[in-house]
């Protein structure tokens, strides 16, 4: 178990916002299965003008020996949809904090240049051994930054599972940030921020400069590190049976799909099902469950799918007495996802279990404006795509016997 949990799978977007809902069950008339019968939630093009009217977060009182650090992006930026098509921009932006010892992170604020268009904003952690290649994408594109939905998109990005890139987000009229005393995030001497924004071009493009505010400590302080451990479990949506005239609706089709928009060593689709001991079984509901092979305490827990997630649940140790469920999103929102942190951090032992479980409908894309151009329905497997499918729980913890 622990060789399948260094296994290098590409994963994506990680946030941190808030989600809240609720979901009534009902029957769909057209396929004669159960399903919810509410209108789905807003689609990521939503009012730009909501956002910007929100007003902005608080900041909080700093800890005895914290600090704050200001890292602002180098360029002015005007975002554009990048297939011309749309009205959202992914763009990732290298920040140097210039670091010349190690440090704890401890908490995090953005500062949105022009909140008319700044939707939200993920910050990822690039190490020293990164640097270079992050420096050859920026300076790739004539604009500042790249294109980046999900991740950074640099190589062997959440190569490892067990202790991902992932440091911190923010949406409008998010407060600033801060972990738990005497927990922090390292961050090496040399490395590098990725700010990940998420442009809205509902309301036309403009230009924008943000920042990020990040609260930090020397890293001689004595914290207990922070650590992103990824829960990600395969996709296999058919299409429905009254829809599935298009050829992408077989497998084989789907894969070919995948590995044409996004190269031919596309094969996260089926690693996963190597990772979680389970094999390809068209289904609206899939999960994975993993056995650790070390010893943690989870202090937060989030969630991640893409347009057509409908629901997603995290539980340890499940089908025993001591089953917890850690997360439960009855009705998935992907502008409103969410990092909650547990109310009592909850520890688990080498070889207990953590299991998500996600389920994806076809029939939002009957409605959401993502869709326009993507009405029938395919056979949707793992992909980095804004409409493709991912399934991914993310746990923030720490591990026993580290300091």
């Amino acid at each position: 178990m622990r060789r399948l949990a260094a296994l290098a799978v590409p994963l994506a977007l990680l946030t941190a916002l808030s989600l809240t809902g609720c979901v009534q069950e009902g029957q769909d008339r057209r396929t004669g299965s159960p399903a919810e019968v509410l209108a789905p939630p807003d689609p990521p093009e939503v009012e730009a003008a909501q956002l910007a009217a929100l007003p902005p977060g608080k900041k909080l009182p700093l800890r005895a020996g914290e600090h704050r650090m200001k890292l602002t992006m180098e360029q002015e930026y005007t975002p554009s949809a990048p297939t011309g098509e749309g009205t959202d921009d992914y763009r990732c932006f290298l920040l140097d904090p210039h670091l010349k010892n190690d440090v704890w992170l401890t908490g995090s604020h953005v500062l949105p240049g022009n909140p008319q268009v700044v939707h939200h904003v993920i910050l990822f952690r690039v190490s020293p051994d990164q640097v270079a290649e992050a420096e050859r994408k920026d300076a790739a594109s004539a604009d500042p930054g790249w294109t980046c939905f999900g991740g950074t998109g640099l190589d062997g990005e959440f190569s490892n599972v067990d202790d991902a890139n992932w440091l911190a987000a923010w949406a409008p009229g998010g407060d600033e940030t801060k972990v738990r005393d005497g927990y922090g995030t390292r961050l090496q001497a040399g490395s590098r921020i990725v700010m990940q924004v998420h442009y809205n071009l509902l309301k036309g493009a403009a230009p924008d400069v943000s920042s990020a505010q990040l609260r930090w400590m020397p890293g001689r302080t004595g914290l207990t590190p922070l650590h992103t451990y990824l829960l990600p479990a395969p996709v296999e949506l058919p299409c429905r049976p009254d829809h599935d005239d298009s050829p992408l609706c077989s497998r084989p089709a789907a894969e070919a799909d995948v590995r044409a928009r996004f190269g031919p060593d596309q094969f996260t689709h089926n690693a996963l099902h190597i990772l979680c001991n389970t094999v390809p079984k068209a289904t609206q509901t899939t999960s994975c469950t993993r056995e650790l092979w070390r010893g943690m305490t989870i202090l937060g827990v989030a969630g991640h799918m893409h347009l057509l997630g409908r629901k997603i649940k995290i539980v340890t140790n499940p089908g025993t007495p001591r089953e917890k469920t850690v997360l439960d999103i009855p009705i998935w929102d992907f502008d409103n996802q969410g990092s909650q942190p547990l109310r009592e951090p909850l520890h688990l032992d080498a070889g207990d279990h953590v299991q998500v479980s996600c389920t994806h409908q076809q029939w939002l894309r009957d409605r959401l404006p993502a869709f326009e151009s993507q009405r029938d329905d395919r056979y949707v497997i793992w992909a980095e795509g804004s409409t493709d499918e991912m399934c991914l729980g993310t746990l923030t913890v720490a591990w026993d016997e580290e300091s």
